[in-house]
């Protein structure tokens, strides 16, 4: 990360590029034991969380990452009550997942409690339903939560992770995602977010290869803009448990009971849409 008095910049080595917002002004900054988080205010994208140095969230742009890492994977479960979401501190897709009204129980694992309570502070719209009954926030080990899960315990699982480098790097595995198939009920799936597949195949690559270790019986990716990371094309990658993704409950999700700012009907299905050199390197990776 690079700050002047005039830009916030970061600067991706992977893929030789950086994205930088005017503005520099910062109003909050701990050092957790685990991390450094930081917000700024900028002039376009209202506040920007960095956690060591790397953009994490801001106000203007949020509802991309957070309603397509809830809404696509719940709308494509046929009943979808119990939720468990490893990371997300900013707890934005927290409250995304509560505005379904069948989710009964959404628990929310985040190692650093430090990024909830800026969350709280500088993004409380992304907090607004932390207080709901339904909600549950642990600020402990998630990777050790999962493996302590009970079997068939969940049916939705959301890795709202940081990039697979250093601790985070356990979450992209065959044993983590072994821990979350047994703790998944049967149908159930888990969602990861997955990179940017202009710069990030090797990655994609050893999720697929790793959930199908770990006996997830299909997998696909979905693909959404998200201007604030590296390239502004990402991904998430959902596993399914003893079942196949050839659908999702359109109904529902053409009467869903809650507004959105990108998701609908259509972006559900065009997300999935998969780009020529991306389908022919799934099929090898399903196939090997």
């Amino acid at each position: 990360m690079s700050l002047d008095k005039d830009w916030i910049t970061e600067i991706c080595e992977d893929g030789g590029s950086a994205f930088s917002l005017k503005g520099g002004e910062k109003v909050f900054e701990q050092q957790s034991p685990f991390q450094k988080v930081e917000v700024f205010k900028t002039e376009t994208y209202g506040k920007l969380m960095l956690i060591d140095g790397c953009t994490m969230v801001s106000t203007r742009e949020n509802f991309l990452y957070h309603e397509m890492m809830s809404h696509p994977v719940l709308f494509s479960h046929h009943a979808p009550k119990r939720v468990a979401i490893i990371g997300g501190g900013d707890c934005g897709t927290l409250r995304e997942v509560l505005k379904h009204p069948e989710v009964e129980k959404a628990v929310q694992i985040d190692i650093d409690e430090v990024v909830t309570r800026a969350s709280e502070q500088h993004f409380p719209e992304l907090c607004e339903l932390n207080a709901d009954p339904r909600a549950e926030l642990l600020f402990i080990d998630g990777i050790q939560w999962m493996k302590d899960a009970p079997a068939g315990s969940l049916d939705i699982i959301i890795v709202d992770s940081t990039d697979p480098i250093g601790p985070g790097e356990v979450l992209f595995t065959p044993e983590f995602y072994n821990a979350c198939f047994n703790a998944l009920d049967d149908g159930g799936l888990v969602i990861q977010q997955s990179e940017s597949p202009l710069i990030h195949m090797a990655i994609l690559e050893r999720m697929y290869r790793s959930l199908k270790t770990a006996r997830f019986a299909d997998a696909r990716t979905l693909f959404f803009p998200q201007p604030i990371y590296p390239t502004g094309w990402w991904s998430a990658t959902i596993g399914a448990k003893n079942t196949q993704l050839d659908g999702f409950r359109r109904a529902d999700a053409e009467n869903k009971p809650f507004e959105t700012t990108y998701y609908n009907v259509e972006i559900h299905q065009a997300a999935f849409a998969q780009p020529e050199f991306f389908r022919k390197a799934r099929t090898g990776w399903l196939t090997d």
